[in-house]
């Protein structure tokens, strides 16, 4: 079969699907070598294309991302910053190979730690190159440092204070507005919220992974997790009041590690009383947002919340979200700072918030107070927030 270079997509070309295997590459000799691989290896579907691992954050980042990702670092002093910021949009399942003009055992290093599965300076040679792919394809050989997709743990201390709303809004916001690929986990399994805010039809699928999570595959994936958008799937059930369902702790946390195998955040609507009855959740590796409101009751139970779950640790990090600020019974602010520490995000009351929320979170988003809110947890789950839209003048103006 005659290889060509396949055409780089087009701006508008959004959703398309990734090929299998991508490589953006800044010289003809690498893509000629690289081309070549991937023929021997049956890539039918694959692309080769000129540019840099910038080109390709951009550009996958709209289409959608392969199984087999090879970027281009050549020239650029520094790489790291953008390996990290590719490494953290894409998919955990993408094997990512970087190609650069330095023999930098350091640099290799780095790069292993950030999850890359391999480094080739130039030139490239053929026969290494088959090899390595090969091994990463059957199984042999993976990244030493997986990039795992994060937990993001959303807990209110009371009922009514607005933490589905968060949930679906914030993994709708890194999803739409961010790029991620996201799922929402509502853990709520009888009277759960989640699907309806993300306007879909919840399925027995989560009963069925809790009672059998080695049953989890791309099969299972595919067929029980709720589309909401390309970026953005749904995993909730709406089982009977009658059938009172009680995961294990393992059953859960065997869930999460499947989950975040495949998915670069996994939002968790995370009921009290679960969190209460399956309190080892509370420690493993995570995000954990401490959602309330500005009432004295909410201001009790952060206390209490922040002494059960105890100082963070490098691997669990604890964040209190104080919503609704300014709404009705809320404590004025220096009352509050009497009762619990400053939040680390707040978002005030907006009677927009409440009656978009009953139209879900299509609506939710056009909300400016919620959309501020959503940026400043991103700032502190993701470190990065969405760009504002440049004014018309400095559009028309540079």
């Amino acid at each position: 079969m005659t290889d060509t270079v396949a055409p780089a997509p087009q701006p508008g070309a959004l959703h398309e699907p990734a090929p299998a295997a991508v490589a953006y590459l800044l010289d003809a000799d690498s893509e000629g070598v690289v081309r070549r691989s991937f023929a021997d290896l049956g890539f039918v579907d694959r692309l080769v294309a000129h540019g840099s691992i910038e080109t390709a954050t951009a550009e996958l980042a709209r289409r959608g991302w392969p199984r087999f990702l090879i970027v281009d670092v050549s020239g650029i002093g520094e790489p790291m910053p953008r390996v990290n910021r590719l490494a953290e949009i894409c998919d955990p399942e993408t094997e990512v190979i970087v190609v650069g003009d330095r023999n930098d055992i350091v640099l290799y290093r780095e790069l292993k730690a950030a999850g890359v599965a391999e480094y080739f300076f130039k030139p490239l040679v053929s026969t290494v190159v088959n090899r390595t792919l090969a091994a990463i394809l059957s199984g042999t050989r993976s990244a030493e440092a997986s990039r795992r997709g994060r937990l993001v743990f959303l807990l209110g201390v009371r009922g009514g204070v607005g933490v589905t709303t968060l949930t679906t809004g914030l993994a709708w916001y890194f999803a739409e507005t961010l790029s991620r690929r996201v799922l929402v986990l509502d853990l709520d399994l009888q009277t759960g919220d989640a699907a309806l805010q993300l306007d879909a039809q919840p399925s027995h699928a989560l009963r069925e992974a809790l009672e059998d999570p080695r049953r989890i595959d791309q099969l299972f994936l595919d067929r029980g997790v709720v589309t909401v958008t390309d970026r953005l799937g749904l995993l909730a059930s709406l089982e009977p009041l009658s059938g009172l369902v009680v995961p294990s702790e393992e059953a859960v946390t065997e869930l999460f590690q499947k989950l975040a195998a495949h998915y670069r955040y996994v939002f968790v609507d995370l009921p009290k009383a679960t969190a209460l009855s399956l309190s080892r959740l509370l420690h493993i590796p995570s995000n954990l947002l401490l959602v309330s409101d500005a009432s004295i009751a909410s201001a009790r139970e952060v206390a209490r919340w922040r002494e059960k779950l105890g100082a963070n640790t490098a691997e669990r990090s604890l964040s209190h979200v104080l919503n609704k600020k300014n709404g009705e019974g809320a404590l004025p602010e220096k009352e509050l700072l009497r009762i619990i520490p400053p939040p680390e995000v707040t978002i005030r009351w907006d009677r927009k918030i409440v009656s978009a929320s009953a139209l879900g979170t299509r609506t939710v988003q056009q909300c400016a107070v919620l959309r501020d809110g959503l940026a400043a947890l991103s700032v502190q789950l993701a470190g990065t927030a969405a760009e504002p839209p440049r004014p018309l003048w400095k559009r028309i103006f540079g």
